[in-house]
């Protein structure tokens, strides 16, 4: 699976950004697709995930820190995922990586974009 990451930029604190990650080379619906940023001592946190798309609904992850204010989507008909982020803050500046999986939890995903760049300013 390829992913390639867009939508990221600098945006004040308190204002929105939509990240999007364009997925190709596999069943797009078959995958569970997530999101990470660098974290202090970690090489990636995890933020949010949308698990395979299911017969009644697809479950979403959220880190505690980002909940309510991030939402993770995916569309099927365009192998696309997105992040919606709202009220974002300073501490969210991060390069924010989309991930791929075949398993439902993305302990360690086995696909990697190569990130975009989130800059908040405050």
């Amino acid at each position: 699976v390829q992913l390639v990451e867009s939508g990221g930029g600098l945006v004040q604190a308190g204002g929105s950004l939509r990240l999007s990650c364009a997925a190709s080379g596999r069943t797009f619906s078959d995958y569970s697709m997530g999101w990470f940023r660098p974290a202090p001592g970690k090489e990636r946190e995890f933020v949010a995930a949308i698990g395979r798309t299911g017969h009644y609904t697809t479950a979403t992850y959220y880190a505690e820190s980002v909940k309510g204010r991030f939402t993770i989507s995916r569309d099927n008909a365009t192998n696309t995922v997105y992040l919606q982020i709202n009220s974002l803050q300073p501490e969210d500046t991060a390069v924010y990586y989309c991930a791929a999986d075949l398993e439902e939890v993305l302990v360690a995903p086995a696909f990697w974009g190569q990130g975009t760049q989130v800059t908040v300013s405050s």
